[in-house]
């Protein structure tokens, strides 16, 4: 067989999947005209602009120069995100120590793409910076700084197509302005400031996220917020209305007296046989089913306590969606306030919590009493299947490398990826933090992963047509954590075989996604997949935007040849690696033995199988400027043809 060639860059129809919202715009913004200033010359003079600790700018930010920040959808200054077109998409300047006064943000507004900001996690002080001429940014994060002062009224006025909007834990006062309540707003998060009076309504259809607890707020809550988590309200004393169980009076105040108390004794009474009925069936059931418990209990981390296996706090929580929040009050907010975020954190240490409505709860004593089943141990830790009582199945993953935030920082990014919904992303249920380590709760997928199938003599399964529409759910899957999560580098981080989950009609669901943010950057290097790409390893090397697209060329690669990628085994040296032992076939023009002798369902099919090996190829090119990008990827594979489906009477292989 002829050795294949990928089609040049750029040529070909591209697709572009809209099933869900995209936070920033298909259609790329022009480059700037001849004589103006480039983007390289705006972005190093806001450079100079910006103090560290030394009073100079930051050192990851001295090596922007030349050439210019973006190389198509790539770039190689840090902090810096790009378009395919070659535009400024995003700065994700987090982390910098950045001292002083805001930054004059107007500076930016010539960058004509940009679409996302972040200054979160710095020192910086005064007043809120001008964002009005930024009218098209769609995401804004100054989460953690010390900036203070009142947000005027008309800030948000002309940025009509705000997305994302993260002021938490600063010291700004006064009321919240109306034009925050932008019409396309998905994210608000005010915690733990000095916000006082009312609050603006909100009727935003779109709308999934709103945290305005520990602040001065005060009155009825909005009709429009009113079906938000009751913890997203807390650490307000003067705020009444659903969902809080505090009923407004005439005036629109918090309504007091006896019936509060009242309701409040009853609780506690209520609360208290709860305790002792668990208490006795737990001793019960403990005695009855101790020995076949054992290896679950010990699992989950009820066990003898050593330093690897710390006892879990087991005492049932009184409300778990209640006792949830994640925020953390400063200094100066209200001492009521303050308090219940104290309590809400402390509460939350060692328990359950559940980051998505709707879904049943439970506690760690119900996972202890489930039947138990070990599904593997991975690289991170490992992962139990537990079968409740009265629900459904769910699959616990025990991380004990993954110290690279606080409980705060932690709780932020957990809840961030439980807003991820897509039909091809596993969903994250619910979490535990302790310090020691972390337990992740997500669903069940009824076919297990798409290794167990390929290496564990199941690959005749896997007909041809399942194979493809595996590759394009994965591909699908990555290309939503693109849109929604772009200040990530490696929006990913981890995609291999064994984190591709199949459900009952074989279709992908990328799990252990997105956790680059919360790891040590030495155990992402170590573990994690997207690290293991040719610009990683190389010495001074570092992920890139395309650091997932390589991950995704070998998952390819080891669909279409069947063979697990050594590359997992020996840390990438090239020629050793899957990429390369195809390569050499294909150079050699033995094509045909690159198939996996399982596919089934292909004859008549094997031009399709040549292109979808052309493309994953393409993705793992070693030259990042050459690796294709992640759009041209699905455009590609969206081009390939599936098989006509055969006679259900001919395949039974989905109950399996």
């Amino acid at each position: 067989m002829a050795r294949p060639r990928p089609p040049p860059h750029g040529h070909g129809p591209h697709t572009i999947c809209a099933a869900f919202a995209v936070l920033v715009l298909v259609i790329s913004p022009p480059p700037p005209a001849q004589g103006a200033a480039t983007e390289a010359d705006v972005l190093i003079a806001f450079r100079d602009t910006l103090r560290g600790p030394d009073g100079a700018p930051p050192g990851p930010l001295r090596s922007w120069g030349t050439p210019g920040p973006c190389r198509g959808n790539s770039s190689s200054w840090y902090g810096v995100s790009c378009h395919g077109n070659g535009t400024v998409q995003g700065l994700q300047l987090e982390r910098l120590g950045l001292a002083g006064s805001a930054p004059d943000l107007a500076a930016l507004a010539v960058l004509p793409g940009l679409r996302a900001l972040s200054l979160s996690d710095n020192a910086l002080t005064g007043a809120f910076p001008n964002v009005s001429a930024l009218a098209v940014l769609k995401m804004l994060y100054l989460s953690r700084n010390h900036l203070s002062g009142v947000i005027p009224e008309g800030t948000f006025g002309p940025m009509r197509g705000l997305r994302k909007l993260h002021l938490s834990s600063n010291e700004f006062s006064g009321p919240v302005p109306g034009s925050i309540t932008s019409p396309r707003l998905l994210e608000l998060s005010l915690a733990n400031n000095r916000f006082d009076g009312p609050l603006p309504d909100f009727s935003q259809p779109e709308l999934r996220f709103v945290d305005v607890s520990n602040n001065n707020l005060s009155g009825p809550i909005p009709a429009g917020l009113s079906r938000f988590n009751s913890s997203m309200f807390t650490g307000n004393k003067l705020l009444c209305g659903k969902p809080l169980d505090v009923e407004c009076d005439a005036t629109g105040s918090p309504r007091a007296g006896m019936p509060t108390i009242m309701k409040i004794a009853i609780a506690l009474i209520v609360l208290g046989a709860l305790l002792c009925a668990t208490g006795v069936a737990s001793g019960v059931l403990g005695r009855r089913r101790r020995k076949p418990r054992r290896a679950a209990a010990e699992a989950l981390g009820s066990g003898d306590q050593t330093p690897s296996n710390p006892k879990l706090n087991t005492a049932p929580a009184v409300n778990i969606e209640n006792a949830a929040s994640t925020s953390q009050p400063r200094a100066g907010a209200a001492g009521a306030g303050a308090g219940a975020g104290k309590r809400q954190r402390r509460d939350e240490h060692g328990r359950l919590v559940f980051i998505q409505d709707g879904r049943t709860r439970f506690e760690i004593e119900d996972l202890l009493r489930a039947s138990a089943e070990v599904l593997g141990s991975g690289t991170f830790g490992s992962s139990y299947k537990a079968t409740l009582c009265d629900g459904p199945a769910v699959v616990v993953k025990r991380f004990k490398d993954m110290n690279g935030v606080g409980r705060e920082d932690f709780s932020e990014h957990m809840r961030r990826l439980g807003r991820l919904a897509h039909p091809n992303l596993l969903p994250l249920v619910a979490y535990l933090y302790k310090k020691e380590e972390k337990l992740l709760v997500t669903d069940y997928v009824v076919n297990g992963s798409l290794a167990q199938l390929l290496h564990g003599n199941r690959g005749s399964l896997l007909d041809w047509g399942k194979r493809l529409r595996i590759i394009r759910g994965a591909a699908r899957g990555l290309a939503h954590l693109y849109d929604e999560l772009p200040m990530l580098t490696v929006p990913h981080g981890h995609l291999k075989s064994s984190n591709v989950l199949l459900d009952g009609g074989f279709e992908a669901v990328l799990s252990d996604y997105a956790l680059v943010p919360v790891v040590t950057a030495q155990i992402a290097a170590q573990v994690m997949v997207a690290y293991k790409a040719p610009e990683c390893i190389a010495p001074q090397g570092k992920p890139s935007k395309k650091s997932d697209v390589w991950s995704l060329g070998i998952l390819i690669l080891e669909v279409l040849t069947g063979k697990f990628p050594a590359n997992y085994l020996r840390q990438g040296r090239q020629g050793t690696d899957l990429a390369g032992w195809v390569q050499s076939v294909v150079t050699e023009e033995r094509t045909g033995e690159v198939f996996d002798k399982d596919i089934t369902g292909a004859r008549g099919y094997e031009a399709d199988m040549v292109k979808l090996l052309q493309v994953g190829m393409a993705c793992c090119d070693a030259d990042v400027d050459r690796r294709w990008d992640l759009k041209t990827v699905i455009a590609r594979i969206d081009e390939i043809r599936e098989p006509e489906p055969e006679p259900a009477a001919a395949d039974s292989s989905s109950s399996s």
